[in-house]
């Protein structure tokens, strides 16, 4: 071999390997845990989702906003955002993804860079951080006049305010006056079993492409097809497919789910998720925040339960509860929702964004730092639900979780003063480790002996964690 081919075939070898080195980057992206399907992995490694934002679409927010905002939520140790790609004029700052032209109206053939450089921005910083973005694609809310919003009049897929198509062209309506839960807006019927509107879908479909030029190109990134949708089975099932055969021909794997609207996490919308692993690979049961205590508790329960032959995870993308919201629902709402889903097993937990929920602040940083305190002496992973430990409780509520190393989790809400549990295996010694919850967590020890039966009163009244563990 001479020296230039042995050059060549050293630089051929190098390419090769770099390839290899860069597919098993990307293959061990975010990814259901192969060791337990209902979690993420992340990099190769089990790996907890939680978090919280003060918007449901980051991308959105300019540089000295968002920057800041994944740095807290990074250093309170959350690793997830929601993002949905809405454009809707809420705050100002939101700006459309087509060209405006010089008489007002957009062209939807082209495309305007600042939307798409904000999208990459957003990409590129919180894969810096190693922070996982669930994407919806699609928002329900952005193409409705409901509530005087008039969102759709000024959308540019409205074709009063684009060259592409007229109102007979398209098939749309001038206005969309009811809630878009009514799925009246014919935005929503376009796909091939639908009403097959190529007309507007091929638009739909350049946009779909667009962004998952950009997203395909990152490993942190899950995909949700809409914001608590009452569209038709078809127009989820049309997405999904049709992103998971783009990603396909890239080489690559994507997961996606679709998020129905319904707060019965029994109802017949979210089995259309539930009972098509092969489409959805995994589910989002966000609108069971919408539920409190025992409730709240055992929808997510029955879903665990239905999913356990075909188990994957399910993340909680909208933990709503704000004190003063519209929904009458309050901060205390909020964590208890968060930490009823992540001992009952949710694999992804974040607080939605205010008025709605607590989005980032003082009270989530709690909780999210509270999820990394407990990793330290076990993995949420490792919990099952064993409630029928609790023998008496002294207030309003608590949950148990037990973990395979012989060790106990329990959440004590706000108002709850003591409990009771059968201690069976946990005779003798036993440590019990105190986290409060509220104002950033606080972590205390105290050793106990149990019998039978082992009893214990929070130190003071307040949110906490008590994880028990035998020292025999």
């Amino acid at each position: 071999m001479t020296i230039s081919q042995n050059h060549r075939h050293l630089g051929g070898t190098l390419t090769f390997l770099c390839f290899t080195s860069l597919h098993l980057l990307q293959s061990q992206g975010i990814q259901p845990w192969k060791e337990n399907p209902s979690y993420w992995s992340f990099r190769g490694e089990p790996v907890l989702l939680v978090g919280g934002s003060d918007d449901d679409n980051l991308f959105q927010w300019p540089a000295d906003q968002l920057i800041p905002q994944l740095d807290q939520l990074a250093n309170a140790g959350g690793n997830v955002i929601r993002n949905t790609m809405s454009d809707r004029q809420d705050k100002g700052f939101e700006v459309y993804p087509f060209l405006r032209l010089a008489d007002g109206r957009y062209d939807l053939n082209q495309w305007n860079p600042v939307y798409w450089d904000r999208f990459e921005r957003m990409l590129r910083e919180t894969a810096k951080r190693n922070i996982i973005v669930q994407i919806e694609i699609w928002d329900r809310f952005d193409y409705t006049d409901n509530r005087d919003r008039n969102h759709w009049q000024r959308h540019p897929y409205h074709p009063n305010n684009n060259i592409n198509y007229t109102l007979k062209e398209s098939g749309f309506a001038a206005r969309y006056p009811d809630h878009p839960g009514a799925n009246k807006q014919a935005f929503f019927y376009t796909s091939p079993k639908q009403r097959n509107n190529q007309v507007v879908l091929s638009y739909q479909e350049a946009f779909v492409d667009k962004l998952l030029g950009h997203s395909l190109n990152y490993e942190h990134v899950l995909y949700c097809i809409d914001n608590e949708t009452k569209a038709e089975p078809a127009w989820g099932e049309y997405w999904a497919r049709r992103i998971k055969e783009r990603a396909r021909k890239e080489g690559k794997t994507i997961y996606v789910t679709e998020m129905w609207d319904a707060w019965d996490l029994t109802s017949a919308e979210h089995r259309q998720t539930f009972d098509r692993p092969e489409l959805y690979d995994f589910v989002d049961v966000s609108q069971n925040n919408h539920n409190s205590g025992q409730k709240h508790w055992d929808n997510f329960l029955h879903v665990k339960n239905y999913l356990s032959s075909k188990p994957r995870p399910m993340n909680t993308t909208k933990t709503y509860g704000a004190t003063g919201n519209k929904f009458g629902h309050t901060d205390q709402d909020a964590i208890e929702r968060f930490w009823r889903h992540l001992i009952a097993g949710a694999a992804s937990a974040r607080f939605h964004r205010p008025d709605s929920g607590i989005g980032l602040n003082p009270k989530a940083k709690a909780c999210l730092s509270a999820v990394r305190l407990v990793e330290r002496s076990l993995r949420f992973w490792d919990l099952k639900p064993v409630m029928n430990r609790i023998e008496t409780i002294q207030g309003s509520q608590a949950y148990l979780a037990e973990s395979s190393e012989q060790a106990l989790l329990c959440f004590l809400p706000l108002g709850t003063e003591s409990i009771t549990i059968n201690a069976t295996g946990y005779e003798g010694s036993v440590t019990i480790t105190w986290i409060r919850l509220e104002d950033g967590p606080i972590r205390m020890k105290m050793q106990v002996k149990a019998s039978k039966s082992l009893s214990f009163r929070v130190p003071h009244t307040a949110n906490w964690l008590a994880i028990v563990r035998s020292e025999n």
